[in-house]
């Protein structure tokens, strides 16, 4: 049995890591009253554990307004983690190539848990951009790079974000699990995925996915922009190159795709035949 000095340590440091999750994109700064709502402690202990996390560089206090914004130390092991990340190693120059070539924005991201995380993001020129960021994490179902990894996940895994709710962002959004089955089905079967508008207004992707040594989606390189150019032709065009770029990534992380069964059959047959 823990002794309960250790039990308040655990539960002070899952508070900390709780108000550190706190902060994202939209809201960078926050301040003492805003944090406390969000995890429903007190105050005066949001106080403390902000203050404590001061002290170690986790987080930056304005002394003008008094609020909190994330800190230097959380950037530090932030880059740990991206020069540490396989995927992102094999895939930075051939992200490059697909921005130099089509000038379009592009991702990678990952699976982690039931969301897809962008781990890396390579921004094109265009005047007209998408708002997005790395470490934005999105719902599996109804982003381009969601449902390509989603697709390849065993059935239960497909089940369960199905129970967890398909909450409707846009009417685009895919809120009936059967068409939601449908359309995974169809993504194994081009090898590609595609949102129209399905998370936010306005903002179409398509994405391929990315396999490891072991055969399995982790993740998916994913290219995001506004309808007006995100045309259905213009990802059709585009999810040709993205697959090509994600074959390659899954090789440099060791997969290899075995011949199709109808090829192996020929190429046994064929051995020892006259040329």
């Amino acid at each position: 049995m823990p002794r309960q000095s250790d039990a308040r340590t655990l539960s002070s440091l899952r508070h900390a890591l709780h108000a550190l999750r706190c902060f994202s994109q939209d809201e960078p700064e926050l301040g003492i009253t805003e944090i406390a709502r969000k995890l429903g402690l007190s105050k005066s202990t949001v106080h403390r554990i902000m203050a404590t996390l001061a002290e170690e560089g986790f987080v930056h206090r304005d002394e003008e307004t008094h609020r909190y914004r994330l800190g230097l130390s959380v950037l530090s092991l932030g880059g740990i983690i991206m020069s540490n990340l396989e995927i992102c190693r094999e895939g930075q120059h051939l992200l490059e190539e697909f921005v130099h070539r089509f000038d379009e924005t592009v991702h990678l991201a990952v699976l982690e848990d039931f969301c897809t995380v962008y781990v890396s993001k390579l921004e094109c020129k265009h005047p007209v951009q998408i708002a997005t960021h790395v470490g934005r994490r999105n719902p599996l179902y109804c982003t381009s790079s969601g449902k390509v990894i989603l697709a390849y996940q065993d059935a239960s895994m497909i089940e369960e974000v199905i129970c967890r709710g398909l909450q409707p962002f846009t009417p685009n959004t895919i809120s009936d699990p059967n068409r939601l089955r449908t359309v995974l089905t169809q993504i194994r079967e081009a090898g590609y995925a595609t949102s129209v508008g399905e998370l936010r207004p306005g903002v179409n992707s398509v994405a391929a996915p990315v396999r490891d040594y072991t055969r399995r989606v982790i993740g998916a390189v994913t290219a995001v922009g506004p309808a007006a150019r995100f045309t259905d032709e213009k990802m059709k065009s585009l999810a040709k190159t993205l697959i090509s770029i994600s074959k390659e990534i899954s090789n440099r992380l060791g997969y290899y795709e075995r011949p199709r069964s109808r090829d192996m059959f020929h190429a046994s047959h064929s051995i020892g035949r006259p040329t």
